[in-house]
């Protein structure tokens, strides 16, 4: 391995035909369901306003969950919490935060922390795609901050407040997009600068530092009665994607948006990962749904999930 973090024969050694055969297989098939009750929980979910998260939001509350929503958007997050409210009668309420910022991660991190009362569900759900390279303010890769380190950071802020509980759920959703890091993470290049940038490829990256960060994370709950595990959550019809181009947005919405599945099953396999009893000790597994699946290798790699950390502190400014 070079500097760069590539390690390309490592990896293709360990690559299975029958792994890829497996995630074809789980992507045909609908998440289990849970019929036991939520109520009296609280279930933290980012991006919940639209899409995955939105769907996620009615679910949890429809069986009883009070809700605690981060979200950019305040008109949206209003009515969000009016409907939620009026039509099962438990609590909804938000904080406003942009996970492309990372004064606002740290700012709705301590809000989440500073709350007496425990987390029992915490569901990173934000994240977009972006076809074309962007950077944020502080000079991060702007998929990478809010599909990454937006949940390292919250995570790592809310870890001892979580352990102390005895009890709590962390759930990534994350994507089979990781498969798309092929060859890991590029420590020599996370912002993209060097290379050229494209939407799958930024996008795999960041799905796979989340992967490599379950790593870690599952080692400081592991015993704690915390769990944290990560899903792909289908291939469903969402609005991700609206900051890019006309051209984008046309073929997503004609064409790639008619083979796509309703949010429903994502909502339905979170619910089961959040609440199912049989899963309070599982920890630190990739889902496909609600199907056990091994990840790509590169998102096994303990090795890269260290020097993942100490990066990460770095970009999150969690240090001392």
């Amino acid at each position: 391995m070079d500097k760069s973090g590539i390690k390309f024969r490592k990896y293709f050694k360990e690559y299975s035909f029958s792994n890829v055969l497996a995630m074809i297989r789980n992507n045909s098939r609908s998440p289990q369901v849970c019929e036991e009750d939520g109520h009296g929980q609280l279930v933290v979910i980012t991006g919940a306003t639209s899409g995955i998260g939105y769907a996620a939001a009615r679910k949890f509350a429809s069986k009883g969950a009070n809700l605690l929503c981060l979200n950019r958007n305040k008109e949206k997050s209003e009515e969000l919490k009016h409907e939620i409210e009026s039509e099962y009668g438990v609590s909804c309420d938000y904080i406003l935060a942009d996970f492309s910022s990372l004064e606002d991660t740290h700012k709705a991190a301590h809000q989440l922390l500073e709350m007496e009362k425990p987390i029992d569900v915490l569901i990173h759900n934000a994240g977009i795609y972006l076809t074309k390279r962007q950077v944020t303010p502080e000079g991060i890769e702007k998929v990478f901050m809010v599909n990454y380190l937006s949940s390292f950071i919250i995570n790592y802020i809310l870890k001892a407040k979580l352990k102390s509980q005895g009890k709590c759920r962390i759930i990534l959703v994350s994507s089979e997009g990781h498969r798309f890091a092929a060859w890991g993470m590029r420590f020599d290049d996370l912002d993209w600068s060097k290379r050229r940038y494209g939407g799958l490829k930024g996008y795999g990256a960041a799905k796979l530092a989340q992967l490599l960060s379950l790593i870690k994370f599952e080692e400081y709950f592991r015993g704690s009665g915390v769990t944290i595990n990560a899903m792909h959550p289908g291939a469903v019809k969402t609005s991700t994607g609206q900051e890019n181009s006309p051209v984008y947005k046309s073929f997503k919405k004609n064409l790639l948006d008619r083979t796509l599945k309703p949010v429903s099953i994502s909502a339905e396999a979170l619910y089961y990962l959040g609440i199912y009893k049989d899963l309070e000790t599982i920890s630190g597994k990739f889902f496909n749904l609600t199907t056990l699946e091994e990840p790509a290798p590169p998102a096994l790699d303990a090795e890269n999930a260290e020097r993942l950390w100490e990066v990460s502190l770095k970009m999150g400014k969690l240090e001392g």
